[in-house]
């Protein structure tokens, strides 16, 4: 079997910075430079990840020429969390706060995971803001999720291994205003992760900016909820890639950058 395990992938910000947001100081990265016509992109990582373990492989490309904008979210990485509980719309807020703290009043948003569930949520409250939109491994409703994911089962190899907790947890340690809080801040994630999702299908049918749907063909998310995505956001494309869990996903560059690459250019 194919290991797409991250290795010794470093990326180095142009620069970085915290924000004070909605009660949070909320760390920023900024990569490349920006570019006059171009967008910049926004992205936004998975759940219990950070800029560095989400994006790590495509940043290199994707901020080659274009301005990159990449937050972490409440609670993960190098921002602290507060005693708020940490909710999509809450953290898609915190995103809106950041961009309007920045002065960029439109851009282009890249969301893995947890993150492309705010990524989603922008783009159905702030529409003004989104250009294109690309959502990697994330449904709409929590019934979009594989059953091993809604109920999970521990020996399922959908799920992340003790070697992606442990990188997890390592990267966490490396960082957080509190490495201690490691568990606690995992079980805090996971109930984000795990709560009903605020949209309709009528949410997604009033959509306006193109989008670009994701998942792998074993990811969290069924590739049949994806379809109905698809179907339901107007001019939606949607690309399943072949032998990827949920995972690996962010790790297949050779299939993820020709398709950002041809979408977001």
């Amino acid at each position: 079997m194919t290991d797409f395990r991250r290795t010794d992938v470093m990326t180095v910000p142009t620069s970085s910075a915290h924000a004070k947001v909605n009660g949070l100081e909320m760390y920023y990265e900024i990569h490349g430079t920006e570019h006059e016509g171009r967008r910049p992109l926004v992205l936004l990582h998975g759940g219990v990840l950070t800029v560095g373990l989400t994006f790590g492989t495509v940043l290199p490309a994707l901020s080659a020429e274009r301005y990159v904008i990449a937050p972490e979210l409440q609670g993960h990485g190098h921002t602290a969390d507060t005693d708020r509980p940490m909710t999509v719309p809450d953290l898609a807020s915190d995103v809106v706060a950041l961009l309007d703290e920045l002065g960029v009043e439109q851009a282009d948003f890249f969301g893995f995971s947890l993150g492309g569930l705010v990524a989603l949520e922008v783009a159905v409250r702030h529409p003004e803001l989104v250009g294109r939109l690309v959502l990697a491994s994330s449904p709409y409703v929590q019934s979009g999720f594989r059953d091993e994911i809604r109920f999970p089962d521990q020996d399922s190899p959908l799920l992340p291994s003790q070697a992606d907790f442990q990188e997890m947890a390592e990267a966490y340690a490396a960082v957080a205003p509190h490495p201690e809080h490691f568990q606690d801040f995992l079980a805090k994630t996971s109930a984000a992760a795990n709560a009903p999702l605020p949209w309709t299908a009528d949410d997604l049918r009033a959509l306006t900016a193109p989008t670009l749907l994701i998942i792998g063909d074993t990811d969290f998310v069924r590739v049949e909820h994806a379809a109905e995505m698809q179907r339901l956001i107007p001019g939606a494309r949607l690309a399943v890639l072949p032998g990827t869990t949920h995972m690996a996903l962010m790790r297949r560059t050779s299939l993820l950058l020709p398709l950002l690459d041809e979408f977001l250019n």
